[in-house]
């Protein structure tokens, strides 16, 4: 059976170092895409449309192969975290999360650049905080600096010292890349792993 191209619609680090783990030849590529929220959509509806978003923008560039999109976000009781951008930001998303469980859903498309078949699913995965301080708050933030991430923490770092358990299927899906998921789409795709 040929090997067909593969293409990640993403420039994260984090997803690109999960992915690697199928030990398959990948391209990377970043997605033109806007990621506003539109009124009424659900944190789910939300992940699930940028992800397939991501995936047809890149897939409508090739004329071959699969193409990967992802999209996170964090939730509590139905409110989106986001990607908290500053000190202070990232300081109010823990002092929220203290204590609580976070749902991270997963936004996971696959897209078939030369028949545009698509797939795609939400995938949650739930963080339990454990109770912290300020102190552990201000002394984590220096260390890691997770600005640029969903929730205020990096799970795949120093962020494990912040939990108390995690619940799902695949902790791959709380960097960003449903691995369980996505081999079951390759291989529906035509692309076996093993």
């Amino acid at each position: 059976m040929a090997v067909m191209d593969l293409v990640l619609a993403s420039t994260s680090p984090f997803r690109r170092a999960v992915l690697e783990k199928l030990g398959l030849p990948f391209d990377v590529v970043s997605p033109e895409v806007d990621e506003t929220p539109r009124p009424g959509e659900t944190p789910a509806e939300l992940v699930e449309r940028l992800s397939i978003a991501k995936a047809r923008a890149v897939a409508r560039e090739r004329e071959a192969g699969l193409v990967i999109g992802s999209d996170q976000v964090a939730v509590i009781d139905s409110e989106i975290l986001g990607k908290p951008g500053s000190h202070e930001r990232a300081v109010e998303q823990l002092r929220q999360a203290s204590g609580r469980r976070v749902t991270f859903l997963t936004g996971l498309a696959l897209v078939n650049a030369a028949g545009g078949q698509v797939q795609s699913e939400v995938v949650p995965f739930h963080v339990h905080f454990r109770e912290l301080s300020e102190t552990m708050i201000e002394r984590y933030l220096q260390r890691e600096q997770p600005y640029h991430c969903a929730g205020s923490f990096k799970s795949e770092a120093l962020g494990i010292v912040l939990f108390e358990r995690l619940e799902g299927e695949d902790p791959n899906t709380l960097i960003g890349l449903p691995l369980i998921r996505l081999v079951r789409m390759l291989e529906k795709a035509g692309m076996p792993i093993l």
